[in-house]
């Protein structure tokens, strides 16, 4: 993207394409399809930041810049010199430890309006980041937080409570209510878990499980659909071949069809230490599958809801329980499936999500 181009809000983000940068992108694209200001995606280059995604950014005509990563100085050196020039009326910094960086360079740059946007229910503050996340803070408009659990994890860090708000996220409800959708008997009996290989996931509690069920004459299939950190899957990798299961976990890797792959499975697993609103949970749901998760914040808020099957954390037992009534349930699993995939549909929009985030920035 041309920097003369006029901007009114800028995103600030990682450029690892987490869920913060799903959310972010999601923003961008549905705001400047709805006319107003022009929003920009601005992305801090991560070491796994691959030309192949920044690509399809352009494909999609996504506008947005990238600055540098390699030092947190380079990062709001570049980040002030571009909001003096672009002079945008808004920034939403997105994510932990964006959000300083971002906020930082804003306030620099004499932004009118700063909103901190917290993605995750837990994140790795020091001492020092906390007292200046605060301090930032007094300069910054709104404290989103992407669920009700996570406005809770902000004001139990002792942020100001006028300022928390939150707004969930969104998924692309119209490109999931087109998918031709199989019969949920013509589905794969089997489960996938569509999120990146890092220590948020639980992937190994899901291995554990397929193991537990394996000595209990139940063969059960797991796909893993996602990238992330190489040393993480190898050692997923390791454990399946020491519980005697690998060739029943598949390493699907990346893939731009999540829905489509989605679509052809019975059952969509969760399982993670912690979260903020996981989109990966509501895209199962909207390709109709019966999605088992973890009960932790910004997991439970969903599942609260009547439309998923909750398990206890690092729980092999509570979640190969979980997944046996389903496999051999699939009427009650069609339908968990059936009333998620309606009920989100209706309420986890980007629609939504982008009227909410207007809303405040208004």
């Amino acid at each position: 993207m041309a920097v003369g181009v006029e901007v009114g809000v800028v995103h600030f983000v990682t450029g690892g394409f987490s869920g913060a940068t799903m959310v972010a992108r999601q923003l961008v694209a549905q705001a400047n399809r709805s006319g107003g200001e022009r929003h920009l995606l601005v992305l801090r280059r991560k070491r796994q930041t691959r030309q192949a995604q920044l690509d399809e950014l352009a494909q999609q005509h996504i506008p947005y810049w990238v600055v540098p990563g390699w030092s947190h100085v380079a990062t709001i050196v570049a980040l002030v010199q571009l909001f003096q020039q672009l002079k945008p009326r808004v920034v939403v910094a997105h994510g932990f430890s964006e959000h300083l960086w971002g906020r930082l360079a804003a306030i620099i740059a004499r932004v009118p309006i700063i909103i901190h946007v917290e993605h995750n229910s837990k994140e790795r503050y020091t001492p020092f980041r906390l007292w200046l996340a605060k301090q930032l803070t007094k300069r910054t408009r709104w404290l989103v937080g992407v669920s009700e659990g996570v406005r809770n994890s902000l004001l139990n860090l002792g942020f100001a409570p006028e300022k928390c708000v939150f707004v969930n996220n969104g998924i692309d409800a119209e490109r999931y209510a087109q998918l031709a959708l199989p019969e949920f008997s013509e589905r794969k009996k089997a489960v996938i878990m569509c999120a990146r290989f890092a220590r948020q996931k639980d992937h190994a509690t899901l291995i554990h499980a397929a193991a537990l069920l394996k000595t209990q004459g139940l063969i059960l299939e797991v796909a893993l659909l996602g990238g992330g950190k190489v040393s993480v899957k190898k050692r997923l990798q390791a454990l399946a071949a020491k519980l005697g299961v690998s060739s029943h976990i598949n390493f699907l890797g990346h893939s731009n069809q999540v829905p489509e792959l989605l679509a052809q499975y019975q059952i969509a697993a969760l399982i993670t230490h912690y979260e903020g609103m996981p989109l990966a949970l509501v895209e199962a749901m909207a390709a109709g599958c019966a999605v088992v998760a973890s009960n932790v914040v910004g997991v439970k808020e969903i599942l609260a809801l009547g439309i998923g099957v909750a398990v206890e954390p690092n729980n092999p037992e509570s979640l190969a329980q979980a997944l046996a009534e389903l496999l051999n349930n699939p009427a009650q699993a069609a339908s968990i499936g059936q009333e998620a995939r309606a009920y989100v549909l209706e309420h986890f929009t980007q629609e939504n999500m982008l009227a909410g985030y207007t809303a405040l920035i208004e």
